[in-house]
This record gives C-alpha cells, structure tokens and sequence, in this order.
C-alpha cells in the first residue's frame, strides 16, 4: 500500500481565447496518469492573457494510487456520475 512518486517533464498549452478556454498538461514519455493518480505541475501560476495562447516546458511529479485509493475512487464515482443528471440549462418552462 505504498506510493510511487516520480518526476517527469511535461508541456503545458493554455489557450483564452473567444474561441476557447482550455489548458491541457502532456507528460514526456508517454505517461499516462491512472485512476487516482495525482499530478502536481511545477511553477508558478500560469496566466493568459484575453486572445493568447502559450506553451510552457515545465516539471511534474507523478504520484501512483495504490489499490485501496484506486478502489475509492472508483467507488466515489459511480456517485459523483449521478450529480451530472441534475444539472439543467433551461428556465425551468417547458
């Protein structure tokens, strides 16, 4: 039951844009995070301007869920799933 941590490049591309406002982080070597799993990115924070786009290099660190934690969370989320049929983005008339 013990955690694996460990540190890995990664690219992080934000976008703010009228279009779009997104930002996604990409591990170097093909790593995947995994149910559970957590991923700190290094740094300061990032802000973007309105109409810009960057892309960073920066560090993460990795930390591998154990099974216990991986068996929580997939049990929190049959849970959590159900909160999305509760939204609505009508005035309530039909």
């Amino acid at each position: 039951m013990t955690r694996r941590s460990f540190t890995v490049p990664c690219t992080i591309r934000v976008e703010h844009t009228y279009e779009s406002l997104e930002a996604h982080v990409e591990l170097d070597g093909g790593i995947e995070p995994g149910i559970g799993d957590k991923v700190l990115v290094h740094g300061a924070p990032v802000s973007v301007p309105f109409g810009r786009s960057l892309v960073l290099r920066r560090e993460a660190t990795v930390t591998r869920a154990n099974f216990l934690e991986k068996a929580l969370v997939r049990f929190q989320s049959m849970f959590e799933l159900t909160e999305l049929y509760e939204v609505s983005f009508t005035d309530g008339r039909v």
